[in-house]
């Protein structure tokens, strides 16, 4: 296990030790004293008992008797040989002794605590403990090489589980002793933890080895299990690289550098700008400025990022700037001959047209990183242009559609076309313009609308070199299907499958550019078949059936403006249709009044028809005004009945409008039973108060106080006093005017039970925030009201059952049974 010169060295020392140990053997009686009698007893009666030996020897150090300490620590490992506390003990107090002495002057001394370790490691040599300290004590010891040996014994000894620990001060040893013996040591280590090769590179770095350090990240990017083992990224460890070739061009010569760094270059194509620019510092730091020049022209045609671009192009430029002011200073120094000014003009020109290339470059990056961004090729046509350059900016728009997929295009490939066919405009070469929108139109573009847009900009185009008849050419052939007459009516506008050119005669903005060609010309039967032939293939919109019935009105074909009305009502049906019924209606009201009620009656019976309950009251209300402005006041009044059944927004307003329009034409007298079924249809408690209201207000002018009190007290059910406040005044202001005290008294008490209900329902508190959120919504639609109604009543929110209210007709102070016209139905109780 251990080498044969270090047994030797070992052997020498132990036998030193047991000669001095036998000489002061003789005089071990006068070590003894009569206090030590009990623990001599006891270890020699039971050797083996390590307590006994350890309170002996702590009660020996109390007394500061060092010698005796020691010779006490021998027996005491002679009879327990594998006792780890006896040993560890033993070797601190040794080594606590020697560490106070100078080295030079006591090595003898040391030697003998080294040759106490060596013993104790023979026996525990599986302690790390043991080994730990040993290495400790020789570290203070200008002893490299036995140091370095007893590390190795170490690491040979201990469990591989045991080896950090050692290894953690190994390399402290290793970087204490540098030279070659610090990489030799971390050689091994790396070779166990290759995760820590950073030592070993940064050794290599401390002792200017700069080749071996590259060499050695070369090794750490060659080896397959990198990802796994170190944790980083090989980018960092390429830019590590980067970095050493740049920093010490001088010391790569056995490497193949540009091999190498090209290697990273294809492998970080995104990323590689840090390499492209070393690579070229290498051959600057080299004097080689012509291949530098090459590397930077490589790297500019080869990178695919901005970010990466600017980079490089900064070194570049940086390189440029650098080489003339080089040149320009040599020829200061060399007075100016005719070879360095020529160097100079050359350096000057390179750097100009660099610089003046720099928007070109960065649009080929750009391009390189998507050739599919629209945008990008126009604005690298705008930069030919703003330098005059035609025939490159002509290139460029077939270089663009030559590298544009239609169907991954970013942008609006269409455009493109377009900004093409402008440019021949521009020089007023009609050819040129239509021969570019030809091939556009038969490109293979993402979405018809694209297809489109090219056919109304050809047209548009040849509308302002007044080509009249050749706009109208080019919109009759875009609106014009292809493939058989059985088949035109059949294609899917929006089936992504079909390509564009089968789809775009369904195009609606084609169809209205050729409409407002055609009216402008004032062709009016190839307006009206165009409007014709859009609803036929059922794409018209609500605004086109408006627009075509707005041209026929133009020309006085009113039929047809009819006609087209029910054609769009029945393309689109509800809720469309309901705007169209709207206009339709209008119109022939307008255009017949009273000459064809009949007619008029069965279109407003028509769009009632499947109309939904929320939509239906504007036609109601039209059909209603139209019965009473030509037809007879009792169907008018049967129609605002039906409204009132039928719609389900705006009831109330309905029941105002219907009892507004009965009290006018019949009479107060005919609303009770209008009034009566109200209150028994509405749902919102709010609108039954107002109608309620309402209600009372018409009994009271008819001079019904007994009946409008009665309506009060129901309505009460209805009005929480914090809420509806401008209800109990009126009422109180109605007591005053028209009651007595006992009925004073009763509307008091009947406020106070309904506050108490309201105050005590939880429900309604949330309600009441609601309330006053709306009051001022309710307050414009009560001041706008059909019936006129001027108090203001926010809403409250009753989830409990309401109580009915019965009105005694015996309790009243009007006796109600004389009366012939007694309120049935509204009883309530308190």
């Amino acid at each position: 296990m251990f080498s044969d010169s270090a047994s030797n060295n070992n052997n020498l020392i132990n036998q030193d030790y047991s000669a001095k140990l036998k000489n002061q053997e003789i005089s071990l009686n006068d070590l003894i004293d009569d206090s030590d009698l009990p623990f001599e007893q006891d270890v020699q009666s039971d050797p083996y008992n390590l307590r006994n030996w350890l309170q002996y020897i702590e009660h020996k150090t109390t007394k500061n008797q060092n010698t005796a300490v020691i010779l006490l620590f021998e027996r005491a490992v002679k009879a327990l040989p594998g006792s780890f506390k006896l040993w560890k003990r033993f070797l601190e107090i040794r080594k606590s002794d020697v560490t106070t002495l100078e080295y030079v002057s006591n090595q003898e001394e040391y030697n003998r605590v080294n040759g106490l370790f060596e013993r104790a490691i023979l026996l525990l040599h599986k302690m790390p403990r043991i080994w730990l300290n040993y290495l400790d004590f020789l570290m203070m010891q200008p002893k490299v090489t036995i140091t370095r040996r007893v590390f190795d014994r170490a690491l040979r000894a201990l469990a591989v589980t045991q080896h950090d620990r050692i290894w953690k001060i190994y390399i402290d040893f290793a970087h204490k002793i540098g030279g070659v013996t610090e990489e030799k040591v971390l050689t091994r280590y790396i070779s166990i933890f290759p995760e820590k090769s950073d030592i070993l590179i940064k050794a290599f770095k401390k002792h200017k080895k700069y080749s071996s350090a590259a060499k050695k990240i070369i090794d750490c990017l060659n080896d397959p299990s990198f990802d796994k083992i170190y944790n980083t990224s090989r980018y960092k460890y390429w830019l590590k690289l980067a970095k050493f070739i740049t920093d010490y061009p001088q010391d790569m010569a056995d490497l193949n550098v540009e091999a190498i760094l090209r290697q990273g270059i294809g492998r970080y194509k995104d990323l590689s700008a840090n390499l492209w620019i070393s690579l070229a510092g290498f051959y600057i730091a080299n004097q080689n400025f012509e291949k530098a020049r090459d590397i930077y022209e490589d790297a500019i045609e080869q990178i695919v990022t901005v970010r990466d671009f600017t980079l490089v192009f900064d070194s570049y430029s940086m390189f440029e700037e650098n080489l003339l002011t080089g040149t320009m200073e040599n020829a200061a120094n060399n007075s100016g001959n005719n070879q360095d000014i020529s160097l100079i003009d050359l350096r000057i020109a390179r750097f100009e047209i660099l610089i003046n290339r720099r928007p070109f470059l960065v649009s080929d990056v750009v391009l390189r990183q998507n050739p599919n961004l629209v945008e990008e090729w126009i604005k690298r046509v705008d930069l030919y242009k703003n330098k005059s350059d035609i025939p490159s900016a002509i290139e460029t728009y077939e270089n663009a559609i030559k590298n544009i997929s239609p169907r991954k295009a970013i942008g609006e490939l269409s455009d493109l076309w377009i900004n093409y066919a402008e440019h021949y405009e521009s020089t007023n070469d009609q050819a040129g313009y239509r021969s570019v929108f030809e091939r556009a139109t038969q490109v293979n573009f993402k979405t018809v609308a694209e297809l489109a847009k090219i056919w109304c900009t050809y047209a548009e185009m040849e509308i302002r070199n007044n080509c009249f008849d050749e706009a109208e050419s080019v919109l009759v052939q875009a609106i014009t299907p292809p493939g058989p007459h059985s088949l035109k009516n059949n294609v899917n506008y929006h089936d992504e499958h079909t390509p564009p050119q089968k789809r775009v005669f369904k195009s609606l903005s084609i169809w209205q550019m050729y409409i407002d060609l055609e009216e402008s010309s004032d062709n009016t039967s190839k307006t009206r078949a165009a409007y014709d032939r859009i609803i036929e293939l059922r794409i018209a919109t609500p605004q086109i059936i408006v627009n075509y019935t707005n041209f026929l009105k133009e020309h006085c074909y009113f039929e047809e403006v009819f006609r087209v009305y029910e054609k769009g009502i029945s393309l689109f049906g509800y809720p469309v249709a309901f705007e169209l019924w709207n206009l339709y209606l209008a119109f022939f009201v307008e255009r017949y009044k009273g000459t064809k009620i009949e007619r008029a009656r069965d279109l407003f019976e028509q769009a009632l028809t499947g109309c939904p309950g929320n939509l239906s009251k504007p036609i109601f209300i039209m059909f209603g005004q139209f019965e009473e402005d030509f037809g007879q006041i009792k169907n008018a009044l049967l129609i605002y009945q039906r409204a009132c059944k039928s719609v389900t927004k705006d009831k109330l307003q309905m029941y105002q409008l219907y009892i507004s329009k009965t009290s006018s034409l019949l009479g107060d007298n005919m609303t009770r039973k209008i009034y009566e079924e109200a209150v028994s249809d509405l749902v919102d408690e709010q609108d039954t108060l107002l109608l309620l209201i309402d209600f009372a207000r018409m009994e009271l002018k008819l001079g019904e106080i007994d009946r409008a009190r009665a309506l009060y007290g129901y309505a009460s059910q209805f009005a929480d006093p914090r809420v509806n406040s401008s209800f109990w005044d009126m009422w109180h202001s109605f007591e005053v005017e028209c009651g007595n005290e006992d009925t004073f008294k009763e509307m008091l008490r009947i406020k106070r039970t309904i506050q108490t209900r309201f105050n005590t329902d939880i429900s309604f508190l949330s309600a009441q925030l609601i309330s006053q959120k709306k009051q001022k919504e309710q307050e414009n639609v009560n001041n706008s009201g059909i019936a006129g109604s001027a108090v203001t009543f926010t809403k409250g929110a009753l989830e409990n059952s309401l109580e009915k209210v019965t009105i005694d007709a015996d309790s009243s102070a009007t006796n109600l049974d004389n009366n012939p016209d007694e309120i049935s139905g509204l009883d309530f109780d308190i």
